[in-house]
């Protein structure tokens, strides 16, 4: 075992990011109470960013089509620059699924951010075994699809991302893995527990599932003025985690930072995204929140305990997405007298133009946030006279020329009436398709890989 390894002392992991364009300026504050704590309390130190969603593996599939070296997170760098040093001087972990879907690529980046940092080089370890386009299974789905298939990404556990930390890694690069295991996988490493220790494995999942949004936990999720107020919120902390032996956890924040950790923002995060309190599944456990304690012990600071686990599925989750079309889009406001009423007309005289596309309109402030793509609710809306109205158009089409007509007809707007429109903004882009799917977990293996220019992986 590594010196990463030891169960006798703190397990401390912070979030640097919760999504894919979150602030990069959120780690740093992280990193400071990371390097005091190791200080103070010993033990070892994790930073982890999530910054992987469906879309946003697809969309970096595209990118790497489009470009060799890139198909990474585009914020890479930006994150890691201003925390890189210290993480590497103090001997603070860095764990992420900023991989997407060049990995590899990704540890270029960071191995050449290293060398301009003057800093040692770090031991980058790069997981893989998510891409699974080869499979068997899947190719005979994809050749149910009607257009081609863009990516195929399995959601794969912790295991190679402790292996990787045992290994030595400093930072562990992933692709698609399940968001609580970037914090199951060090807490793996660092416990060495059995992976049938069902209660500890799924009592450090659900820590990864607090950590995982980052300020979704310390307020930002939750704050709703005159009703759940938070002081500083332009100022919000991201969350730290103390894991303990037995897998409950007690989340702070950094201190002089805004937001607020209570049993109120905790309880809203642990209930986040989850369908079956008594079965969340990931590839790694089967997590049951029911008995679960949440418990304040001060100011900023909870702990919960009492989360139950069950054997993991025996399948893991995969998502395919595939090539859909066009997707376009335009905006344009009217705002004074009779501003509903002309915007309504502006639709109207759209959907005459555009007989091939199916449009989706939206006055914005007045009905825009209902399900509501035929346009029942706008239509039994009656006019309310509204002064300040921005009117939205989409619509989606295979064919990208039918596609890009809504861009032009919107522009038109501008003379062609009604009186008074203006601020028109127009957007296309290649619209994506998704369709799961689930295979055995005996039949994708993960791995990982010391990044180098001749690399040699171990396969889990």
């Amino acid at each position: 075992m590594s010196e990463f390894h030891n169960p006798s002392l703190p397990l401390r992991i912070g979030c640097g990011a919760g999504f894919s364009g979150d602030r990069t300026d959120a780690a740093g504050p992280v990193v400071q109470d990371l390097i005091d704590g190791l200080h103070t309390q010993g033990g070892s130190a994790v930073l982890i960013f999530e910054t992987l969603a469906e879309r946003t593996l697809a969309l970096a599939q595209l990118a790497r089509v489009a470009d060799p070296l890139a198909g990474y997170e585009p914020l890479l760098l930006a994150y890691l620059r201003p925390v890189l040093v210290n993480c590497l001087t103090h001997g603070i972990r860095i764990v992420s699924n900023f991989g997407a879907a060049n990995p590899v690529a990704a540890a270029q980046a960071i191995a050449e951010l290293a060398r301009s940092l003057k800093v040692r080089a770090p031991r980058i370890a790069v997981v893989s075994g998510d891409d699974v386009r080869c499979h068997p299974e899947v190719l005979s789905l994809a050749r149910s699809l009607p257009r081609p298939v863009v990516s195929a990404n399995a959601y794969l556990g912790a295991q190679a991302i402790a292996q990787a930390l045992n290994a030595g890694a400093d930072i562990v690069v992933c692709g698609r893995v399940a968001d609580p295991s970037l914090t199951l996988g060090p807490a793996l490493a660092h416990f060495g527990w059995a992976l049938d220790d069902w209660d500890a494995l799924a009592g450090a999942t659900m820590a990864g599932h607090l950590l995982e949004c980052g300020a979704q936990v310390t307020g930002g999720y939750y704050a709703d003025p005159g009703y759940k107020d938070l002081p500083d919120l332009a100022h919000v902390g991201f969350p730290i985690a103390r894991i303990e032996a037995d897998g409950s956890c007690t989340l702070t924040k950094p201190p002089g930072t805004g937001g607020r950790i209570d049993s109120h923002t905790v309880k809203e995060q642990l209930l986040y995204e989850i369908d079956n309190p008594a079965a969340y599944m990931t590839p790694d456990v089967v997590a049951d929140i029911t008995a679960a304690r949440v418990t304040e012990l001060g100011p900023d600071c909870v702990r919960l305990s009492g989360v139950q686990g069950h054997p993991r599925p025996t399948h893991l989750k995969v998502n395919l997405c595939h090539e859909n079309g066009w997707f376009a889009e335009g905006e344009i406001s009217y705002a004074g007298p009779r501003a509903e009423g002309r915007s309504r007309l502006a639709a109207d005289i759209l959907r005459e133009r555009l007989p091939l596309l199916k449009l989706r309109m939206d006055l914005i402030g007045v009905s825009s946030i209902w399900a509501d793509d035929a346009g029942a609710v706008l239509a039994a809306l009656p006019d309310a006279g509204h002064t300040d109205v921005r009117l939205r158009i989409a619509a989606s089409h295979e064919d990208k020329a039918v596609a890009e007509q809504l861009l032009r007809e919107v522009n038109a707007l501008y003379t062609c009436g009604p009186a008074g429109g203006g601020g028109v903004r127009t957007g296309l882009r290649p619209r994506l398709g998704l369709v799961s799917c689930l295979l055995p977990q005996a039949s994708v293996p993960s791995r990982f890989d010391m990044w180098q220019p001749a690399a040699i992986g171990e396969t889990v």
